[in-house]
C-alpha cells in the first residue's frame, strides 16, 4: 500500500486524498492552520472562471471536466455525510465583457452564452439596478457553498481513516537517491512517504522554491463580504467590472472581490469594505437595507495565466504538484484532483497533463 503525504488542506487536498483513498492508498493531509479554512473557505464558490473566454484552453479543459463532475459528486457527500454543499444552478449573468469573444467561445465550447438587451437583464434578475444596458447569460453556471463543501470532505476523509492534521507546518521535502523519501516539519520532525503532493495554495511556491525548475506560485489576497440578506432579494450570480455578487439558499450575498498584491499579509481593509459595498449596493440597490455580516480576506495562489501546476515535478520522483489555481481554485479543483490521483496511481488521465507541467508555457 502507497503511504501519500498531502501538503495542504483545502480543495486540492482534501479532494486528492479522497480519490487516492478510495482506491486503497495510505493518506495522510497536513496544513498549518486549521483544514479547509484558507482560499478554498474564503472564495465564493463560483464553479465557472469569471469571463471564462479570456482564459487558456488548458483552464477551459480543467473547468469542463470539473462542471460535468459536480452534480454527482456533491449529491454522494450530501448521501454519505449529511452535509450539503449545496449545489445550485445559479446561472451567471454578466453586465459587461466582450459580446463577440463570448458568443464565438460559446460556439467553440458549446456552452450556452446568451446576449441580454436591457429589458431581457432585468426579467434575468429582477433584483439588478437601473442603467445597466445590456449583459451576457451563462444559465448553466453552478455555485457551491465552499465552506460547507469542505466539511463535508473532511467528513467523508474521516469516515475513511484519512489523518487530516492542523497547525502542522511542513518546512521542507525529504529526498533519498533522487526520490522523495517524506517531509520535514517546522517542529523539527518528519513524515516518511512514498510520495508527496503539494496542495500548499499561495504557500505552494514558497515551499517548493529550492527545486528547480522554479514554480511560479504567489499569494494575491482577495477581500469579501457577506450581507445578511432574505431569500428573494438576488436570484442569479451577477458579474460587472470584474465584482460579482453570489445569492446563497438562506438569502444571504457575498460580494466579492478585490485583487491584491499584498504579500502573505490577510488583513482585511475599512477601504476594501467600502468598495465591495458600493458595487454590490450599485448592483442590487436592495442590499443597502441589510446588514454586512461578515467581512474576510483569503490569499489566492496566483499564477500566470492562471494555469495550475499537475503532475510529477521533474526534480524529484515521487514529488506530485496540484497547485496555483489562483481564482478558481473551486471551480478546477475537483478535475485537478481526479487527474493528479491517476497519475500517482498509475492510471490514464483523461485529458494529458503537459500543458500543467512545470516546463509548460504559461
Amino acid at each position: 500500500m502507497q503511504r501519500i503525504v498531502i501538503v495542504g488542506a483545502g480543495v486540492a487536498g482534501l479532494m486528492t486524498g479522497l480519490f487516492l483513498r478510495n482506491h486503497g492508498a495510505e493518506v495522510a493531509i497536513l496544513d498549518r492552520g486549521p483544514p479547509g479554512r484558507e482560499a478554498s473557505w474564503a472564495g465564493g464558490g463560483i464553479l465557472s472562471p469569471l469571463y471564462p473566454w479570456r482564459y487558456p484552453e488548458a483552464v477551459t479543459r480543467l473547468a469542463t471536466l470539473s462542471q460535468r463532475e459536480y452534480p454527482l459528486f456533491c449529491g454522494r457527500l450530501r448521501e454519505e455525510t449529511g452535509i450539503d454543499p449545496q449545489w445550485v444552478q445559479s446561472g451567471l449573468l454578466m453586465l459587461d465583457g466582450d459580446r463577440e469573444a463570448a458568443l464565438a467561445w460559446q460556439d467553440r465550447e458549446m456552452n450556452p452564452v446568451f446576449a441580454l438587451g436591457p429589458v431581457a437583464i432585468h426579467e434575468c434578475e429582477p433584483g439588478l439596478g437601473a442603467g445597466f444596458e445590456g449583459g451576457l447569460w451563462m444559465p448553466a453556471v453552478a455555485q457551491v457553498r465552499n465552506p460547507r463543501l469542505m466539511k463535508a470532505l473532511l467528513a467523508a476523509l474521516e469516515r475513511r481513516g484519512v489523518t487530516v492534521r492542523g497547525g502542522c507546518e511542513v518546512v521542507g521535502i525529504e529526498e533519498r537517491a533522487g526520490r522523495v523519501s517524506g517531509v520535514r516539519l517546522a517542529t523539527g520532525g518528519r513524515v516518511d512517504a512514498d510520495a508527496v503532493v503539494i496542495t500548499a495554495g499561495a504557500w505552494s511556491g514558497r515551499l517548493l522554491e529550492p527545486l528547480m525548475p522554479a514554480v511560479d506560485v504567489r499569494p494575491v489576497r482577495g477581500q469579501m463580504i457577506l450581507f445578511r440578506a432574505e431569500p428573494g432579494v438576488l436570484q442569479r450570480i451577477v458579474l460587472y467590472q470584474d465584482h460579482y455578487v453570489i445569492p446563497r439558499r438562506d438569502g444571504r450575498v457575498l460580494c466579492g472581490s478585490t485583487v491584491e498584491e499584498a504579500g502573505f499579509e490577510k488583513a482585511t481593509t475599512g477601504e476594501a469594505r467600502a468598495l465591495l459595498h458600493e458595487a454590490a449596493t450599485g448592483l442590487v440597490p436592495r442590499l443597502a437595507d441589510y446588514p454586512v455580516e461578515a467581512h474576510w480576506a483569503g490569499l489566492r495562489p496566483g499564477t500566470p495565466a492562471g494555469i495550475p501546476y499537475l503532475g510529477e515535478h521533474p526534480a524529484l520522483e515521487g514529488l506530485y504538484l496540484n497547485c496555483g489555481h489562483f481564482r478558481n481554485g473551486v471551480v478546477l479543483g475537483l478535475a485537478s484532483a481526479r487527474l493528479v490521483a491517476d497519475r500517482i496511481l498509475g492510471l490514464p488521465t483523461e485529458i494529458p497533463l503537459a500543458p500543467y507541467g512545470v516546463d509548460a508555457p504559461r
